[in-house]
């Protein structure tokens, strides 16, 4: 892959990040959608790893099914404490649409951040950009 499309995932991932972190601004933004723009951050952060790799990135919402893809490639060890940023695919797929769950509260939402802001921070140090944060 090319060296402009990691740089274009990461790109992405920051700008769904900075979304995130903006927070609840006003009663119209729910936590819902703050968190997708976690989950987002985290999706892409890990694709631009992936395509940083040289590695097919697939279409998928599936933060663990990526980790587990990082992993089993032999490139990279994925640290422990960031396997727990597989909770937030059900912000990509469950919660982004009306239905059959809890709301989030502001509790759940800044842990997703954090989440999102720790995997954001490592994909970038894996690619020796780490002033680009």
């Amino acid at each position: 892959m090319s060296d402009e499309l990691w740089r274009l995932w990461f790109q992405r991932a920051k700008s769904n990040l900075a979304r995130a972190e903006l927070g609840r601004q006003n009663s119209d933004i729910l936590y819902e959608d703050l968190c997708f723009d976690a989950q987002q951050a985290v999706e892409k952060s890990l694709k631009g790893i992936m395509a940083f790799l040289e590695m097919d990135t697939p279409k998928t919402h599936s933060i663990g099914y990526l980790l587990k893809l990082i992993e089993e490639s032999g490139k990279v060890q994925v640290p422990e404490r960031l396997k727990e940023a597989a909770i937030l695919t059900d912000y990509a797929v469950t919660t982004r649409y009306p239905g059959d769950w809890e709301p989030i509260d502001e509790a759940e939402y800044k842990r997703a951040v954090s989440l999102a802001q720790e995997v954001y921070r490592w994909a970038l140090s894996l690619t020796n950009q780490d002033g680009e944060k």
